[in-house]
């Protein structure tokens, strides 16, 4: 038997999970971890810019959050359910994958209806999992009119654990400034903490950007139901990785460059299409990548990411990549620290 889900727990004050964002994107707190010495130290996340120079490569998920959670009311109870837009199956018929709250009252044939106005009709037509369903949106107008309805109606969809309601702020401060290719229901929050500022300053001092996307869905954050991590299966997450960001990359791999990926969603695009000589290749499709120690890592040698929560994913790759002891002890001195833990929490660099 391999790694033990075991091995990734660990006490979590609740105190330490961020329910509000840093005031300015660049100003949460940066924990450096080299590998090499085996050191950590305590910076502002504006301070990453020291750790690059010219020509390093900086890989952004320029993936867009769209406002995934909605609310409606069932047909005759009026009972209020919650519906997370997953992932858009047919653009002509509307279907969509989406999960339900709560999920016991909602069976095949029910109709759901969104807005004061309820001018927003949806089928339940399937099933799919325990909490999940296939509903079918019952509009006639433009596809371009439906996705403006979805927008106009929907929420940003703050992960769980932020108890407070959601605030004008959270549209903008939930997306990275980045952002462009709309598809995720998740932030890829490593990126959350560039301001335009800091990019700027980045770009001036010579690093290259290569942008990649992957439209983070709930599978990243799913939680680990077995001991043995070999036998976890992820969802499938969409990517696109072009030929511009590969040309980027390799040249950044064959001068032997700093390679730095932000965020764990980059980090699993890279990872999802390496070629045999451990280069990348451009890609489109879909990458189900469960990476956990120990593992070889072909790409990036260097990675930013947030605090991640006892038993994740999340968890399990950057202990792949920074080593599981040493993460262990940078998690224990975080929370000596008090450093803010998940989303909109502090951040690391790996180096």
């Amino acid at each position: 038997m391999g790694m033990k889900l075991s091995k990734f727990n660990f006490e979590l004050p609740e105190e330490l999970l961020a329910e509000y964002p840093a005031p300015n994107r660049d100003e949460a707190r940066l924990m450096v971890l080299n590998r090499k010495e085996q050191t950590i130290e305590h910076k502002m996340f504006k301070d990453f810019i020291d750790y690059l120079d010219e020509d390093d490569v900086l890989v952004l998920n320029n993936t867009k959050v769209f406002p995934a959670r909605l609310y409606g009311n069932k047909e005759k109870t009026g009972a209020r359910i919650e519906v997370f837009l997953l992932r858009e199956l047919n653009t002509e018929t509307r279907l969509w994958d989406v999960l339900v709250d709560p999920a016991r009252k909602i069976r095949i044939g029910n109709k759901l209806y969104f807005g004061e106005d309820e001018s927003l009709v949806a089928e339940v037509i399937d099933n799919t999992t325990s909490r999940g369903r296939t509903l079918r949106f019952l509009f006639d107008g433009p596809y371009d009119e439906f996705r403006q309805k979805l927008t106009d109606l929907g929420q940003t969809p703050l992960p769980k654990y932020i108890k407070r309601d959601v605030e004008p702020e959270d549209a903008d401060r939930y997306q990275t400034i980045f952002a462009k290719n709309e598809g995720a229901v998740a932030a890829p929050t490593a990126g959350l903490h560039f301001s335009k500022h800091l990019l700027k300053r980045l770009e001036i001092k010579g690093v290259n950007f290569a942008e990649v996307t992957l439209h983070v869905g709930l599978g990243t954050f799913s939680s680990v139901e077995v001991e043995d991590l070999s036998k976890h299966k992820m969802d499938s997450e969409e990517i696109k990785i072009d030929e511009l960001a590969s040309k980027i990359i390799n040249t950044g791999i064959s001068e032997r460059r700093r390679v730095c990926a932000v965020g764990t969603t980059s980090m699993r695009a890279l990872e999802s299409s390496v070629s045999s000589s451990g280069t990348l290749n451009p890609y489109a499709g879909w990458t189900n990548k469960f990476i956990f120690p120990p593992y070889d890592f072909s790409i990036a040698n260097m990675m930013i990411t947030n605090f991640h929560t006892p038993k994740s994913t999340l968890l399990m790759m950057v202990s792949a990549f920074a080593g599981h002891e040493f993460i262990k002890e940078a998690y224990a001195e975080a929370i000596k620290e008090k450093y803010r833990f998940y989303t909109y929490g502090d951040a690391m660099l790996i180096i």
